[in-house]
């Protein structure tokens, strides 16, 4: 650990435009974490549009999740070699353009080109976030800056859903992209005059190998369980998940034999940068059983309007906002790990009082487990994000970013992944036969599957939890830099 220490010695000079580019990083994060599901809820409308069947048209939200996580290691990397700043401001540009074109009513495969252009400008702004803000910001100030940032790649992530459907309600669905559009611009003008060059590229190579490798793993196995939850798990399925695994064991092999590798695996060493990535990962499993499965409980089982509905799933992203900043306030004065496992604990306390949602009246058990779980995730957001990007060396900085990212990301996937298929295996073993929505007039059958859904993310909570209190007594300041 104390070599870890000593590549942190001289801290770069503090800038004065710090905060307005933390804002700038947190539009980006925003947006680009936002288009990876605010498209869910505009899926029936474009199928009209375009003319296009439903199980086609899911491929813009596919493509877009699947190019961005493939793609978030390159770019770390390049932050490494070409400089983090550079990677990003490129990456605004690319992004707003995928936006402009996704926007642009021009048929089905025009806007799947736009979907794709859209992610790899996401994926050039969200793999060097956290390393700018590292980068950028003295270790008094980091756990405050790390809240901002998470807060709105959290908001970014759940808020997708109830932003759709207020555009669809007064406009069409092209604004879901267009919008991005202007805000970009501005964010874009202002990163161009506001944020400078920071520390000197490293020399270096990519490791085109590796990146092939973890390409096609994450490809495959995205696929694989994006088809899974309409197909279930067909020899095709098995055929692209056992790709997934093997292209993943290469990767390491690859990785192991090479002098420059895309990851670094050195850095897994660092017990507390392997126990943060896994603890982020575990939580947004988590947070995704609550996206995905409360919206059929609150508009099938107690019937309520979209909405009131609607309205009630905000509860978790404002309360979020709320916390999170205090989450970073609690980082920059108390143990870290400490402060996330507190957050992590709340998250998992949520999930446990989903356990006794019930048929009818459950509006006020689900208010309260939801503001719980908002404020869980606030608290936790920024503390670990802080201990990840705190104990590399700088010359990591860009990739271990990125791999923060990725963790995210794979939570994401596996969160939704995971609570879909236990809900509707639980359904189809209860009914004898396959259930791939909502079992109307069941609603019994949907709630004992549901409460087996969070049984499970409470388990997962758990095992966070105790991560984080391996890591407690680990973390020192002086190993934060």
């Amino acid at each position: 650990m104390d070599s870890m220490s000593d590549t942190h010695a001289v801290q770069p000079a503090v800038d004065p435009h710090r905060w307005a580019v933390i804002i700038i990083l947190g539009i980006f994060a925003f947006m680009s974490n936002l288009d990876s599901s605010i498209v869910n809820i505009a899926i029936p409308v474009m199928t009209k549009d375009l003319g296009v069947a439903a199980s086609r048209m899911e491929w813009i939200v596919s493509l877009y999740l699947i190019v961005l996580s493939a793609l978030l290691l390159l770019f770390g990397k390049l932050g490494d070699l070409w400089g983090k700043e550079k990677i990003f401001k490129l990456g605004t540009f690319v992004f707003v353009f995928g936006s402009a074109m996704s926007g642009t009513p021009l048929g089905f495969n025009f806007l799947l080109l736009g979907r794709f252009v859209q992610a790899v400008g996401g994926a050039m702004t969200l793999a060097n976030t956290y390393g700018i803000v590292t980068s950028e910001f003295p270790i008094n100030e980091r756990g405050r800056a790390m809240g901002t940032v998470g807060t709105f790649v959290a908001l970014g992530s759940v808020a997708g859903p109830g932003l759709g459907g207020l555009i669809l309600a007064v406009s069409s669905w092209p604004v879901i992209f267009w919008i991005n559009v202007p805000i970009g611009l501005v964010a874009l003008i202002f990163a161009l005059r506001l944020m400078h060059v920071g520390p000197a590229p490293i020399p270096g190579r990519v490791d085109w190998g590796g990146f092939l490798t973890q390409a096609t793993a994450i490809g495959a196995g995205f696929w694989g369980l994006n088809v899974s939850q309409q197909t279930g798990f067909t020899p095709l399925i098995w055929g692209l998940l056992a790709i997934a695994v093997v292209a993943l064991i290469l990767f390491f092999v690859v990785e192991l034999h090479v002098a420059q590798p895309l990851l670094p695996l050195r850095i897994f060493k660092n017990a507390l940068f392997s126990g943060g990535v896994g603890a982020v990962y575990l939580v947004f499993v988590v947070q995704f059983f609550m996206t995905i499965l409360m919206p059929f409980y609150l508009e099938d089982t107690l019937r309520l309007p979209a909405g009131e509905a609607g309205a009630l799933l905000t509860l978790y992203p404002l309360t979020m906002v709320f916390f999170a900043p205090l989450g970073g306030y609690l980082a920059d004065r108390m143990n870290i790990a400490l402060v996330g496992l507190f957050g992590a604990a709340l998250v998992g306390l949520a999930d446990v009082l989903y356990l006794f949602l019930p048929l009818r009246g459950g509006l006020i058990l689900y208010a309260g487990a939801t503001i719980i779980l908002g404020m869980g995730t606030g608290l936790f957001q920024s503390p670990l994000g802080d201990i990840v990007m705190s104990v590399v060396p700088k010359s990591d900085l860009g990739i271990t970013g990125s791999f923060n990212a990725l963790a995210r990301n794979l939570g994401m996937v596996s969160g939704t992944a995971a609570s879909t298929s236990i809900l509707f295996g639980v359904m189809s073993r209860q009914l004898g036969r396959r259930i791939t929505t909502y079992p109307t007039g069941q609603d019994s059958v949907f709630l004992s599957a549901l409460h087996v859904a969070f049984g499970v993310a409470v388990a997962v909570a758990l095992l966070a939890v105790l991560v984080l209190a391996w890591m407690i007594p680990k973390i020192k300041k002086a190993d934060l830099k």
